[in-house]
C-alpha cells in the first residue's frame, strides 16, 4: 500500500477531500521525522512506537580494496508494532 493508496482509503471512508487528508498525513509524517531527528520517540497507542535506536561503532571490510574501515556509531530509525497490532496481522 502506497501513500496515495492510504490518503485514498482514508478519503473514502471519512468523506474528507484527498487533499487535506494528504496535507494531514504530510505533516504526521513531517512531526515524526522530526521528533526522531531530535532522538525522541513517538508512541501511539494500540499501533505502535517509532523509536530511535543506536547502532555501536563496528569494523568493516572492503573486500575489493582489502581495506577495513570503522563505521562510527550511529543512530537509526525503527518501528515496533504493539502487542494488539501484533495480534491482528497474526
Amino acid at each position: 500500500m502506497t501513500k496515495a493508496d492510504i490518503v485514498n482509503e482514508i478519503a473514502k471512508n471519512s468523506g474528507i477531500d484527498k487533499a487535506t487528508v494528504l496535507e494531514s498525513v504530510e505533516q504526521f509524517m513531517n512531526c515524526v521525522k522530526a521528533s526522531l531527528a531530535k532522538g525522541e520517540n513517538v508512541y501511539l497507542r494500540g499501533f505502535g512506537s517509532f523509536i530511535v535506536k543506536e547502532r555501536a561503532q563496528k569494523t568493516a571490510r572492503n573486500i575489493s580494496k582489502n581495506t577495513t574501515i570503522i563505521i562510527p556509531a550511529h543512530n537509526i530509525p525503527a518501528f515496533k508494532p504493539a502487542k494488539t497490532f501484533m495480534s491482528e496481522v497474526k
